[in-house]
């Protein structure tokens, strides 16, 4: 199931913490970013992709290590639709960024520098959409959305723009 019907699931679910607010919380954010570094919002959701294909390895590295508690952590800490910095800490190396910097310039051609200011607002919101699957009231309970993005095919291509374009569809934007 993609990652995109895992989120619907999950905001058709009652006992889970996904809403189409949410959804649109975070469409709204990318729609904000590109306004204000004036990048194409299709540019941005490039990013998007690459961002979430880090964040996918840096993720299952974490699980891999028996370590599934500090990925819901890391989730409900840093997931959100705001910058914030610690995040690329917390879960990248020095080495990552910068291929994950040069990776999206080579993509979409936004500067190198452009790219290092909107990262601390690109992971949290990767983290933010893997939040959706939170159960109400126990979000250390296993997050099917979670699950589906660390299971994925392992083809290497988180396609997040595609959800997004899905989400805005989706929320008749």
């Amino acid at each position: 199931m993609s990652i995109f019907n895992q989120i619907l699931s999950a905001i058709d679910n009652p006992e889970m913490e996904a809403s189409t607010g949410q959804l649109g919380s975070i469409l709204d954010t990318v729609q904000q970013l590109s306004g204000s570094t004036q990048a194409k919002p299709d540019a941005i959701q490039s990013a998007m992709s690459i961002v979430g294909s880090y964040t996918k390895s840096a993720l299952q590295q974490k699980r891999n290590n028996g370590n599934m508690s500090q990925v819901n952590q890391l989730v409900n800490q840093f997931g959100g639709t705001r910058a914030n910095s610690q995040v690329m800490s917390a879960l990248f190396n020095n080495n990552q960024i910068q291929d994950m910097i040069q990776k999206i310039s080579l993509r979409t051609g936004l500067d190198s520098k452009m790219i290092l200011s909107m990262l601390p607002v690109l992971v949290p919101l990767v983290l933010n959409m893997l939040k959706t699957g939170n159960r109400k009231g126990n979000i250390q309970a296993q997050n099917p959305v979670v699950s589906s993005f660390l299971d994925a095919d392992g083809d290497g291509d988180v396609d997040l723009a595609d959800a997004m374009g899905m989400a805005s569809r989706y929320l008749g934007r």
